[in-house]
């Protein structure tokens, strides 16, 4: 069968409509992500052309702190610290607030933008959020990196408390599409994600919030949620790609391409043009080889870690931005 290839004009057009504020429609989201005409190189270009213009060729590089594993209530079937999980981590609970603080000095070192903490569990108690909001005061006090925090579902009054303190961003994953949260967790809804992101909206905080590709979710799904987020307003989209830990209860998926990773990050791009496009989680084990070219659709890298698996060294990320022709961004 002869191949025939989208003409230049398909990929040019995307980038243009992108800076014009012109929203994709379905057909050509789908286009994107699932057509054997879709040639990567010319798309990854296309995609360029626009991150290129909202943010240069600068890259925001980000260290997460896991700070508590395990003891979790909820049922996510993907993840290894779910309640239903056998997988063998590392439980423990919530770290001491100076080990906290010497791990963000040494993040600040590394050249972190920004310093995530992530907490498991539902939502943090009235004790718990108290000691949020403390620690929060005194990264923001002691370090120049912005700060954002991952700690379950909130409401608008803890919202309101965490931006008094300086806070920057709040993070909270929407991870799969509405019609298919269902098979995906029964502890919490995905309306119930929605209201965590409108409770930190509302009360001025930057909205953190992306998904996972890979948990059997269909092309239009991917599709669904990255218009979902941008009418929610979420100016950081992290892009995770599932890796699978022994125990966690998901059946796994057919695993993913690099290609597809990189589809799907520049997908994203042109649906949220000037928002900060994250190649997250699962970035080192699904793009494998061809791992620097995220850079071209995203502007922003994880770095050392993820939850419960590795990631590359900040040395080596760094190095990965440098000799693909980028910079790291200072904060």
């Amino acid at each position: 069968m002869e191949f025939s290839a989208l003409p230049d004009d398909f990929y040019r057009q995307l980038a243009q409509d992108a800076l014009a504020g012109k929203s994709l429609d379905d057909d050509q989201a789908l286009t994107i992500l699932t057509s054997p005409y879709v040639e990567l190189l010319p798309l990854l270009q296309a995609a360029f052309r626009v991150r290129s213009h909202y943010f240069g060729r600068g890259v925001q590089m980000q260290i997460l702190n896991n700070v508590q594993n395990g003891h979790c209530s909820e049922d996510c079937n993907y993840c290894a610290q779910a309640v239903n999980s056998t997988a063998a981590i590392q439980e423990y609970r919530m770290k001491d607030e100076e080990a906290i603080l010497a791990e963000a000095r040494q993040a600040h070192l590394s050249g972190a933008y920004r310093y995530c903490l992530v907490l498991s569990g539902r939502a943090p108690s009235d004790k718990r959020l108290h000691h949020l909001t403390h620690i929060v005061q005194r990264l923001k006090a002691d370090f120049p990196m912005e700060v954002c925090l991952s700690a379950g579902l909130i409401d608008q009054q803890m919202a309101e408390a965490l931006k008094k303190v300086g806070l920057d961003r709040y993070n909270h994953n929407l991870n799969t599409s509405e019609s298919h949260y269902g098979g995906i967790c029964t502890t919490h809804t995905y309306q119930d994600r929605v209201a965590t992101l409108q409770a930190a909206r509302n009360a001025g905080l930057e909205v953190c919030s992306g998904l996972i590709i890979g948990l059997g979710e269909e092309p239009w799904e991917v599709v669904t949620v990255a218009k979902e987020l941008k009418r929610l307003g979420a100016r950081s989209v992290p892009v995770n790609f599932y890796v699978h830990i022994e125990g966690s209860r998901l059946v796994p998926p057919p695993p993913l391409t690099p290609e597809q990773c990189l589809r799907t990050l520049c997908l994203f791009r042109f649906l949220l043009p000037d928002t900060e496009i994250r190649a997250a989680g699962g970035r080192e084990k699904n793009l494998r080889s061809l791992e620097a070219l995220a850079l071209y659709p995203a502007n922003s890298l994880f770095a050392e870690g993820y939850l419960n698996t590795s990631g590359n060294s900040s040395a080596q990320t760094v190095r990965m931005i440098i000799d693909a022709g980028f910079h790291v961004l200072e904060k």
